[in-house]
């Protein structure tokens, strides 16, 4: 005995209800359409305002010179400022008797 009503998978159906009408052209012009509305409605900034977390510090070394304070103050500060959590860079400037050493954090963190 044979079986002439054989099923016909349901990927095959769905390609062919695609393939012979219009439903696809109807899905792509639906998804354009919610595309666009999406783009017009979502409120956006051209310059949004983000806060950057940072802090500065200053040390006064009076009397040393502005090497003396990078290589005894400023190098050492920004080893231990770079073991916190979440600080994307530190930069510093050493001057005559005085340094300030900036931390920058990542945002959100």
């Amino acid at each position: 005995m044979t079986d002439n009503s054989i099923k016909t998978p349901l990927m095959t159906r769905l390609v062919e209800v695609f393939l012979r009408g219009d439903v696809a052209i109807l899905l792509v012009v639906a998804s354009l359409a919610l595309g666009l509305v999406a783009l017009l409605l979502t409120p956006r900034e051209e310059e949004p305002q983000i806060v950057v977390p940072m802090a500065d510090v200053f040390v006064s070394a009076p009397g040393l010179s502005a090497r003396a304070v990078e290589q005894k103050i400023t190098t050492r500060l920004e080893k231990l400022l770079y073991q916190i959590d979440g600080v994307e860079y530190v930069y510093s400037m050493s001057r005559p008797g005085r340094c300030i050493v900036t931390v920058r954090f990542y945002v959100g963190e």
